[in-house]
């Protein structure tokens, strides 16, 4: 039995790819404490909704989805009833497993879980870290169940800040790319649904080409610069103002950011 406690929107992403891929609703707890929105969990995929304690009793594996400032007080109230049969798997950022550890029995594994928004697509990118307790079983459950909402990684919980730098906050930085050059194009006269729609096709397509030849991003990027043409104009533009430095000095930002916040 699996339980989803806080079925937010990663929760409902994540109960959603899981009755897609091969999960009966008879297998899956959710608990949500808002009851309207439990009750629309409970209309729209016919799960059982209940408190966090019935969860803990009923699942063997807990996926915890609430905001990392709620995190501690509900593991402190689940804690009594848990024990090395559960598998904990938190995907609350900035709480390391230690901490998650120090609030639980001793011998309780855990798994600690980076997802991004576009799982909500079923195209997201995970990275997982065990904790003191988790085995390679654990971490294969743990890659069977968020495997349902796009692509897992293992990573040693060390670089968990810089996953949180690179795809955790990573689509952020490309909606920030894709404002500007829908902006450039509406500056320069192109009605806005155009330019959007230019800008939302180049983007998902690049993405394809990126993941779909392997093919490093050098590569693909000489391929489309001809010597003199207007993308070399462009990226010389670029470089010129320090794109490339900004862009880095910006993902150690958001690591250093992400260290504060694990205490790291």
């Amino acid at each position: 039995m699996i339980a989803i406690i806080g079925a937010g929107k990663m929760g409902e992403a994540l109960l959603a790819g899981l009755l897609t891929r091969d999960h009966a609703p008879k297998d899956v707890l959710v608990t949500e404490p808002r009851e309207e929105h439990a009750a629309e969990l409970r209309e729209r995929y016919g799960v059982e909704t209940v408190p966090a304690a019935d969860a803990v009793e009923r699942a063997d594996t807990l996926l915890l989805a609430l905001k990392p400032q709620d995190m501690l007080a509900l593991v402190d109230e689940i804690a009594p009833l848990l024990s090395g049969r559960n598998l904990v798997i938190s995907v609350a950022a900035g709480l390391t497993t230690a901490v998650l550890e120090s609030h639980l029995p001793a011998g309780v594994p855990v798994v600690r879980a980076m997802p991004n928004t576009p799982a909500l697509m079923g195209q997201g990118m995970t990275a997982v870290a065990g904790g003191a307790h988790a085995e390679s079983a654990h971490l294969d459950r743990a890659e069977e169940l968020l495997g349902t909402v796009g692509e897992v990684i293992r990573v040693g919980e060390q670089h968990m800040d810089t996953v949180t730098a690179i795809s955790g906050s990573g689509p952020a930085y490309f909606y920030f790319i894709a404002e500007t050059m829908i902006e450039a194009g509406v500056a320069m006269g192109m009605p806005r649904a155009t330019a959007q729609r230019l800008v939302d096709r180049t983007i998902t397509g690049a993405a394809a080409m990126l993941d779909g030849t392997g093919e490093h991003p050098v590569v693909l990027r000489e391929a489309v610069t001809s010597p003199g043409g207007t993308t070399a104009a462009a990226l010389r533009e670029l470089e010129r103002h320090g794109v490339r430095t900004a862009f880095t000095d910006a993902i150690e930002a958001a690591r250093d950011r992400s260290r504060a916040l694990s205490g790291n």
